[in-house]
C-alpha cells in the first residue's frame, strides 16, 4: 500500500527517539521552480512534506501561509501545477511522502473522481482537507482509501470525547491535532504541557494511529513537545520565505537553515 510510506516515515523518526518532523509550504510559492526547489531542499530533513493548494479564501490559515498563497496565486499557479510539482517530486525522492491540504471547494469544482485519479497519477501519499469534517468526509475517505491514498481526520480542542472515539476509529494512518483555537502560525495561547495532555487522551484511544500536532509551532517551543509522534511547521517556512524575498535573499538556503535548525531541536 503506497499510502504506507507515511507510516514507514513515522517508524524512522521512532526508531530514532524523535517526533516525525512535516513542513508545510504553500505549492507555488514564490513561483513553480522555487516552490519545486524549496520541497526537495526541505525533504533531506523533513520526515514528512506538506504541499499547500494556494486558496484566495482560506478560512484555517493565518497571515504567513496567506501570504505565500497569494504570491502563488498572483503568479498564475493552477492545480494541475499543484500536481506537476509533485510529480516531478516525487521522480527524485520516490520514498518521501508527499500529503496535500487543501479546501474541499476546490476539490469539488476540480471534479472528485478527477481529482483522486491525479493525486494517484502524480503519487500523492496523503489529503488533509480542512474544511471537509467528519462525518461528512466519510464518502470522499473511504474513496481515497480504495486508491491507497491516506485520509487524514483532524481533531481540535473542541472535539467532544464521543465524536473523538468515532474520527479516530474511521481514520486512516495519520491523524492532525490543531494545538488551539485560532489560525495558523498565531502564538501558541496554550501552555505545551496542556497540549501534551491533551494529545496523551487522543493517543490512549488508539496506540496504532500516528498523531501529530500542528498549528503555532516555531523554534521555540517544538522542543517542549516532542513527545508527539510528529509536529507539523508551517507559518515559520513562509515567514521565512516571505523575509528572503523581502531582502533579496535566496529562499531556499534560508529555508533548509530553518528546517534544519527544527530538526535540530528534536533529535
Amino acid at each position: 500500500m503506497n499510502s504506507s510510506s507515511i507510516n514507514l516515515a513515522f517508524k524512522i523518526a521512532q526508531n530514532e527517539n524523535r517526533p516525525a518532523l512535516l513542513t508545510y509550504t504553500v505549492a507555488g510559492d514564490n513561483n513553480k521552480k522555487k516552490s519545486l526547489e524549496i520541497l526537495k531542499s526541505i525533504s533531506k530533513y523533513a520526515d514528512i512534506c506538506e504541499l499547500g493548494f494556494p486558496h484566495n479564501t482560506p478560512i484555517a490559515d493565518g497571515g504567513q501561509i496567506q501570504t505565500s498563497a497569494y504570491r502563488a496565486i498572483k503568479n498564475g499557479i493552477k492545480i494541475n501545477d499543484v500536481f506537476s510539482i509533485v510529480s516531478q517530486f516525487k521522480k527524485l525522492k520516490k520514498s518521501k511522502p508527499i500529503i496535500l491540504m487543501g479546501y474541499y471547494n476546490l476539490i469539488y469544482q476540480y471534479n472528485e473522481n478527477k481529482f483522486l485519479n491525479k493525486c494517484k497519477k502524480s503519487k500523492v501519499d496523503g489529503l488533509i482537507v480542512v474544511d471537509l469534517p467528519f462525518p461528512e468526509n466519510k464518502k470522499f475517505a473511504s474513496k481515497c482509501k480504495r486508491k491507497n491514498i491516506s485520509f487524514i481526520q483532524l481533531i481540535s480542542p473542541t472535539t467532544s470525547k464521543s465524536r473523538l472515539k468515532q474520527i479516530i476509529k474511521s481514520s486512516h494512518e495519520m491523524i492532525y491535532y490543531i494545538s488551539m483555537l485560532s489560525t495558523t502560525g498565531g502564538k501558541l495561547k496554550v501552555s505545551p504541557r496542556k497540549i501534551l495532555r491533551e494529545y496523551s487522551k487522543i493517543k490512549k484511544q488508539n496506540k496504532s494511529k500516528n498523531v501529530v500536532i500542528g498549528f503555532g509551532i516555531t523554534e521555540k517551543n517544538i522542543n517542549s513537545l516532542k513527545k508527539a509522534d510528529g509536529l507539523v511547521v508551517g507559518s515559520a517556512i513562509c515567514k521565512e520565505i516571505t523575509n528572503s524575498i523581502k531582502k533579496r535573499q535566496n529562499a531556499v538556503t534560508n529555508v533548509i537553515n530553518v528546517v534544519k535548525r527544527l530538526k535540530k531541536k528534536i533529535t
